[in-house]
């Protein structure tokens, strides 16, 4: 895969086994076929509830998968939910957003941000890195960077509807 891709969400259903020292994810529960359901090498998979991302370096079986660790800590992850997401490889040690706060924008949700003037509406649709903060006087403020410009993105996640909308 390319430096980042197009998909915003590439799976997204079940959980998994993470072996940290080995370098290993094993799925638990889930439809996915790994050699056969759109995983490539290159995809990112955040594990846990936006927890950490690894890079996918190796698709063992249709059930399992060798990923880097170096943003997995040390501890082994046992039946956590997971998604894997063709989101910028640069982004794993941008220490500007946190694991999810990276967003596959498509053009309707660009679009839609837009029409309803909301406050997390990106410049444009693409990988948007996402923030929110309060100010000095106590107001909650939003950052939205555009970090690759891209009006291809597709496969919409739709657990970031509450910020981004599809219509």
């Amino acid at each position: 895969m390319a430096l980042w891709g197009t998909k915003d969400t590439v799976y997204s259903t079940g959980t998994v086994d993470v072996d940290v020292s080995a370098g290993t994810l094993e799925k638990n529960t889930g439809g996915i076929n790994f050699t056969s359901g759109g995983v490539s090498v290159g995809d990112v998979v955040t594990v846990g509830v936006n927890t950490c991302d690894a890079i996918i370096t190796g698709i063992t079986s249709a059930t399992k998968l060798t990923i880097t660790t170096d943003n997995l800590g040390d501890t082994d992850f046992s039946k956590v939910v997971y998604e894997i997401r063709q989101k910028p490889k640069s982004t794993l040690h941008d220490t500007n957003y946190d694991v999810g706060e990276i967003f596959g924008v498509d053009v309707a949700e660009q679009e839609a941000a837009r029409d309803d003037k909301s406050q997390y509406r990106p410049a444009h649709a693409g990988w948007v890195g996402i923030t929110s903060y309060t100010d000095m006087h106590g107001n909650q403020r939003v950052k939205t960077e555009v970090l690759v410009a891209s009006s291809s993105i597709t496969a919409d996640d739709d657990s970031d509807d509450n910020i981004l909308p599809d219509s």
